[in-house]
């Protein structure tokens, strides 16, 4: 699924390789998928983007936004973009697909989930978007110490260390993925109780957010996920189905996975603060 490591490696792969192509058609639910998901009326979307020219890119927490002169389009989730050059290679089944007039293009296959909106652009209404692009990046200096210890809300009803940093949109592009990682590298158990956390629990925390996800973005995304290319990333994942029984790098223990809070965590029970 994207999170913040893909879509920071996606959106400066769109920069760098589509900016200036034209969008000479669009075809949308060439595959129907039922859990894809649009904005408005995908008839329009023709209308919106063909003959529009890629301007530039972003990424808003786990969301790509492909900008042209008039529009924006937004992937999310589990929607993920790949760009073909060679018309032999093009997919059977896409749910978007973003032709170009020089004859390559971007498919966009959903995996279990995900969305795709299209929108004149700074126009975005979408909650989730607009929950995402207004917090604040974890990559940037504004993403202090201080801010961070704001995110705990303190009301003494029981949190995880997952429920801290990956619901409520708390950081957005953090999800259960690049989560697993972060709290091996701060030691503390995805489990564990955040009321018995002590400051310098959150100090190691944050420690972690940043160092991690620096990491992971400079190294082109986590090998468990691909790019634009269709590459996997540079980054190797401490903890994941690749890491699944074998010695942590830290302490030599069996990495083990459990099922909490509706996904997969992967944990060392030697390293991690339960």
């Amino acid at each position: 699924m994207l999170e913040l490591p893909e879509s920071y490696t996606i959106s400066g792969q769109i920069r760098k390789n589509l900016a200036g192509k034209i969008i000479s058609y669009i075809e949308v639910l060439h595959t129907p998928h039922r859990f894809a998901f649009f904005h408005g009326d995908i008839k329009n979307y023709g209308n919106l983007l063909e003959g529009q020219t890629v301007m530039d890119a972003a990424c808003h927490g786990g969301m790509i936004e492909m900008d042209t002169e008039d529009c924006m389009v937004v992937f999310t989730d589990g929607a993920y973009p790949k760009y073909y050059e060679d018309k032999k290679k093009f997919p059977k089944k896409h749910q978007l697909a973003i032709y170009f007039d020089d004859e390559t293009a971007v498919f966009v296959s959903i995996q279990m989930y995900g969305a795709i909106y299209a929108f004149p652009k700074g126009k975005c209404t979408e909650s989730y978007y607009i929950s995402s692009s207004s917090k604040i990046d974890p990559l940037c200096d504004a993403f202090t110490f201080d801010y961070f210890r704001s995110l705990y809300p303190g009301n003494h009803k029981k949190l995880t260390a997952k429920a801290f940093l990956a619901t409520e949109q708390r950081i957005p592009g953090l999800g259960n993925g690049v989560l697993q990682d972060i709290l091996w590298d701060a030691g503390i158990d995805p489990r564990f109780d955040m009321r018995e956390a002590s400051e310098t629990d959150f100090m190691a925390l944050y420690a972690s957010v940043r160092k991690v996800l620096k990491q992971m973005c400079e190294q082109g995304g986590r090998d468990t996920e691909k790019d634009l290319f269709g590459q996997k990333g540079n980054y190797t994942t401490q903890l994941s189905k690749n890491s699944l029984f074998q010695p942590c790098t830290k302490c030599g223990h069996e990495i083990r996975k459990a099922n909490f809070l509706g996904g997969t965590v992967y944990y060392c029970e030697n390293c991690q603060k339960k």
